[in-house]
């Protein structure tokens, strides 16, 4: 796991290169682990799970391959892009009790929300 614990430091080393938010704690919190869990993925002691390497791989914007090692090249496919953003959402635990909630709502209400969502996506442009 040579190659994952290089490149895992990499990714976090470049992205504290343009913004000291990036420490190792940082990351942590980000993927869920506690920061000596996370240290341990750097030094290679210790081997994340598939589930944590993908969080990890979306987390640094990077494919799972990069990191384990399977190809060179860091930037991500469109179509990867797209996925990993779509797999960010659907694992956001507040996110996903709300999705578990909306096939049970009324009409109405499923109704407002859309309204609403209307709403702030116009807020952006």
């Amino acid at each position: 796991m040579d190659t994952f614990s290089k490149r895992l430091k990499a990714c976090r080393e470049k992205k504290k290169s343009s913004n000291p938010l990036w420490t190792q704690s940082y990351a942590a919190d980000k993927i869920g682990v506690a920061r000596t869990t996370y240290t341990a993925y750097e030094n290679g002691t210790k081997t994340p799970p598939l589930d944590t390497v993908n969080l990890i791989a979306d987390l640094f914007e990077v494919s799972t391959d990069y990191l384990l090692g399977r190809t060179d090249t860091t930037a991500l496919t469109a179509q990867e892009k797209d996925e990993a953003a779509f797999q960010a959402f659907a694992n956001d635990p507040e996110l996903n009790v709300f999705y578990k909630e909306l096939p049970e709502s009324d009409e109405e209400a499923v109704r407002k929300l859309r309204n609403i969502w209307e709403i702030i996506k116009n807020e952006k442009k």
